[in-house]
């Protein structure tokens, strides 16, 4: 398991503003042409980050074999993820065990909702690098074709830890390292001048690399935050419905406490080991986690009860404490109440290793 604490922050590019427009979701980085099929939209290299690499079908095609079923990964909303190979020098495609191993998501080519946000995945990932982001390598955009390259996560995706059967337990310290860094991740965004709402968490969007350092994947729904005197952004309701606040559901505003709410959720998932969208153990098949959780979450005696039963109770009961009540503040139905990312991250480091923190503190005071 990945050592997490102490990470710093890393920004290699920045926009400092990513300019989307509040009703099509597209970005002014990425130029346009709009016509009667999504098949004329058109990505400018121009527009494109310089450091993303421009691949011909040809070549994606090769490097997975032709996207061959035995290379596939997985299957999201908007495109099947194979695996491939490439040379790290010339981004060439190479044989199978040679080179880079690298992800390649191929877009179903049914909407052109699916379409716009590819292009907002070229848009964020290509300019925005961090630790606990997905490194978008490069795309292909020939004819028809709408494909996005990847760093692998050999540990794929939290969900598949979580909640798969078979599937090694995820330790309590490694859980909390998880949080951390997915806290590390929308803190970034939320920093930004452009205030990026990730606006897609959950446990199918958090990859996990070789040694369980997560990352968040999947920018399609990414969107700018809020700017000047406004207090929100005017969206359509998209994600997923267990994740979203009940704000956002019922009028479409988007603020960056959106965000704090869905990873409430998520960290509720860590917790518990049970998914969002209900568990028939979580008071029925029909019963959401987080309906199931408040009764819990707010009563301190009883609040070990939500605890993921696979841990054995090998954990933190202060910690466990501790977090609860941070899941508790970042469901709050009023977003006014709950943590920012900034305080979210705060709090989390020191459920994760507070005896190193209390000891940097003695050593402070000693100093002085």
């Amino acid at each position: 398991m990945g050592n997490c604490s102490g990470k710093s922050s890393k920004l290699a590019h920045a926009s400092s503003s990513l300019f989307f427009d509040s009703n099509s979701g597209s970005s002014s980085s990425v130029k346009k042409e709009q016509c009667h099929s999504h098949n004329n939209f058109r990505v400018n290299d121009s527009f494109v980050p310089s450091n993303l690499k421009s691949f011909t079908f040809n070549d994606l095609k090769n490097a997975t074999r032709n996207f061959r079923a035995d290379s596939l990964l997985g299957e999201g909303g908007f495109g099947y993820v194979f695996k491939g190979w490439i040379d790290e020098n010339t981004f060439a495609p190479c044989k199978p065990g040679s080179g880079m191993v690298v992800a390649v998501k191929k877009l179903k080519p049914e909407s052109c909702q699916g379409h716009r946000e590819w292009l907002a995945e070229v848009n964020y990932l290509g300019l925005l690098h961090h630790e606990n982001l997905v490194r978008l390598i490069g795309y292909c955009a020939e004819f028809d074709n709408r494909l996005l390259v990847y760093e692998v996560m050999s540990k794929g995706s939290l969900e598949n830890h979580l909640f798969k059967k078979g599937v090694q337990i995820i330790p309590w310290a490694t859980r909390m390292c998880i949080a951390v860094d997915v806290a590390r991740g929308l803190s970034f965004l939320h920093g930004l001048e452009a205030n990026v709402i990730y606006r897609d968490l959950k446990a199918s969007n958090i990859l996990l690399d070789s040694d369980f350092n997560a990352k968040l994947s999947d920018f399609g729904l990414a969107r700018d935050g809020p700017s000047g005197d406004r207090t929100h952004v005017s969206t359509r309701i998209v994600g997923t419905t267990s994740y979203l606040c009940t704000e956002y559901l019922s009028s479409g505003h988007l603020t960056p406490k959106n965000d704090v709410y869905s990873f409430g959720v998520v960290l509720l998932e860590l917790l518990s080991g049970k998914r969002a969208t209900g568990d028939e153990n979580a008071g029925g098949a029909d019963e959401k986690l987080v309906e199931w959780a408040k009764p819990f979450l707010s009563d301190s005696r009883r609040v070990l009860r939500i605890m993921d039963t696979k841990l054995g109770g090998q954990y933190s009961k202060k910690g466990a404490q501790t977090a609860a009540s941070l899941v508790l503040r970042c469901l709050d139905v009023d977003p006014r109440l709950r943590p920012t990312m900034d305080e979210v991250l705060a709090t989390l480091e020191l459920v994760q290793a507070p005896k190193d923190v209390m000891k940097s503190s003695q050593q402070i005071k000693q100093s002085r």
